[in-house]
């Protein structure tokens, strides 16, 4: 698979990526737990059929340490036993932001177990991402970014 177009190699395109990129770093550095952001990111991905931010935060996930088991069963969080109920509560509000378009929204049980879990600035930081990947997955799958090339970190000088 070939790219449509590479966003990257485009000015004004470039110039766009790299406010993602700062956005992306803030959120990095919150007090959002890692391993929280990388299982949100890569769950949307998966969902959005992003093969190139799947392969990215598959990547970055094994970079900082994450256990091969826990992503295998991201996909089935529900039925996997590795994950804390934390990771499950934003794994749930993960879902259901990203499936909006299929018309339920994020449900009142579903916002209430992450608020058990999550303090408000950790909930801001956890909307901000769920919505910051879900734009990434659109952008990429509308140009077409192949999967596959992507280096651990890759991305972490662009500012």
């Amino acid at each position: 698979m070939s790219a449509r177009f590479d966003l990257m190699n485009n000015d004004l395109g470039k110039s766009l990526g790299k406010r993602f990129a700062g956005l992306s770093m803030l959120l990095h550095n919150s007090s959002l737990p890692k391993p929280t952001q990388e299982l949100v990111s890569l769950r949307a991905s998966q969902i959005n059929g992003c093969g190139f931010c799947t392969d990215m935060h598959t990547k970055d996930a094994t970079a900082a340490g994450e256990t091969a088991e826990r992503l295998y069963l991201v996909a089935a969080w529900r039925e996997a036993t590795v994950f804390t109920p934390a990771e499950r509560a934003a794994l749930a509000l993960t879902e259901e932001g990203t499936r909006i378009a299929d018309g339920g929204g994020v449900s009142d049980e579903t916002w209430a177990q992450a608020r058990e879990h999550y303090d408000d600035d950790q909930l801001a930081v956890l909307v901000c991402l769920i919505g910051l990947i879900n734009a990434a997955n659109r952008m990429n799958v509308i140009v077409r970014t192949p999967a596959g090339l992507y280096q651990p970190g890759q991305f972490a000088n662009v500012s």
